[in-house]
């Protein structure tokens, strides 16, 4: 087995310039709190062993030209566990983020808490997830950078409670450690592709990529801004329909330019959040990240055009309390069928995440801008839409229902479609009209996508 990175040589993966920190020094019983038998020798051991005089490195740092907190942690250091002088180290780093107004990047690679200090070293998981909710109300990013392994209370705070997790390919992530999994576990299911393909990571990234990774990710969540996203320009058709089912066939174009054309257009750089933190995603149908627009960052959450699975609605309430949390306008692109009404999205809690995302809309502080590119198909579309900021493309619709379900609810024959889609005023010019939305975006003629 290759021997792992160092915490140096993991920070020299992301900056070169790490000054460490100050920290505490805290006084303590020989052998530890709990006068643990030949504790202050094993300790002896890892210090001699690594360079390291505890299992976490702090520092400030510049990564691409910020400035920021970065943490690391030494796993030859008693297996990067944490006690009381690891939980001294992380309240005084997230302190300093705090006085300084930096970001703060986790390197992490932990066995989780320290069995020789008993429950004092499991309480410091409190104490870390106590900092880093001040980090966050104080409006400042955290990055974590998961490291073979992250495991345990490691896991549980620094990394899974991150705003951005990156993860390294192929690394051991889970909060189950390997010692204490299940005999007939899946190892496969411990790993950071694993927690991609749950949500809970948001990306996995080889090293050579990672200083410019975590560089983007930098810039991208360290550029408040208090003016609304601008409504973005409209893609396709540029003349408005003539009729209700003008309106929803020209919507329905597989040709019409997708979500991918549109913030390939508006941004000129962009990454993305991957996930809902609850062991879902939609990749099909919801594309959520931080991109950069003339120069400032945007909050992106776009609908592809699929039904939109809960997953997919929990990663865009996710994205706009982040946004909200770090100041940072918000962009959504409305464009589905509708929500997904299969027994599994009902399985999944479809009703649920969508009446949060309409919790996270409407009590965001940051501007929300709408455009609604296609399909705009009943309350799965309409939680996506600013009840205020919201404009549609010339080749879109929005309505209360598809016009093919309003003429079966009303038990009308089938050939009385487009008559319902008419009386449904669902065109464009008449959701101006009506006021449901503030205007038709201007055309800008692209390929589609």
């Amino acid at each position: 087995m290759p021997e792992r990175p160092t915490a140096r040589e993991a920070l020299a993966l992301v900056t070169e310039d790490f000054g460490e920190l100050p920290h505490p020094v805290r006084e303590s019983n020989p052998d530890g709190p709990l006068e643990w038998a030949g504790y202050d020798a094993s300790r002896a051991r890892a210090a001699a062993r690594t360079g390291e005089a505890e299992s976490v490195v702090c520092g400030r740092a510049t990564v691409g030209g910020t400035p920021a907190v970065l943490i690391a942690f030494e796993f030859g250091f008693l297996g990067g566990s944490l006690g009381e002088r690891t939980g001294d180290r992380l309240e005084a780093a997230h302190r300093y983020a705090r006085e300084h107004r930096l970001p703060v990047v986790s390197l992490v690679a932990t066995g989780g808490s320290r069995m020789q200090e008993g429950m004092l070293a499991l309480t410091q998981l409190q104490r870390v997830a106590r900092q880093t909710a001040l980090t966050r109300a104080a409006g400042l990013p955290q990055l974590a950078v998961l490291r073979d392994p992250t495991t345990g209370g490691g896991w549980a705070t620094l990394g899974a409670g991150a705003d951005v997790v990156l993860a390294l390919p192929g690394v051991q992530v889970g909060f189950a450690g390997s010692r204490v999994r299940p005999p007939d576990a899946d190892p496969a299911a411990y790993t950071a592709e694993a927690q991609l393909a749950a949500g809970t990571v948001d990306a996995v990234v080889p090293p050579e990529q990672l200083r410019e990774t975590v560089t983007l990710w930098l810039r991208l969540l360290t550029a408040p801004s208090a003016e609304p996203a601008p409504v973005p320009a409209a893609l396709g058709a540029p003349d408005l329909p003539a009729t209700g089912w003008d309106a929803v066939r020209r919507a329905r174009d597989p040709e019409r330019p997708r979500a991918g054309a549109y913030l390939d257009a508006y941004f000129t750089r962009r990454a993305a959040v991957g996930g809902d933190r609850s062991g879902g995603r939609d990749a099909e149908g919801m594309l959520c990240g931080f991109g950069i627009h003339d120069g400032r960052t945007i909050a992106y959450a776009a609908q592809t055009g699929a039904a939109t699975r809960p997953a997919g609605y929990r990663t865009a309430a996710r994205l706009i309390r982040l946004a909200d949390a770090l100041s940072v306008p918000v962009l959504t692109l409305v464009d589905t069928p509708g929500a997904a009404n299969d027994a599994e999205a009902e399985r999944q809690g479809v009703g649920a995440a969508i009446a949060d995302l309409f919790t996270a809309v409407a009590t965001a502080r940051t501007p929300v801008t709408t455009l609604v590119i296609g399909e705009g198909g009943s309350g799965g579309a309409l939680a996506l839409a600013a009840p205020d900021r919201t404009w549609v493309a010339p080749d879109s619709y929005f309505s209360v229902i598809a016009p093919e379900l309003a003429t079966a609810i009303l038990k009308r024959p089938a050939d009385q479609v487009h008559t319902t889609a008419d009386q449904l005023r669902l065109r464009p010019q008449d959701l101006v009209e009506l006021g449901v939305v503030q205007g038709i975006a201007a055309t800008e003629t692209a390929p589609p996508g």
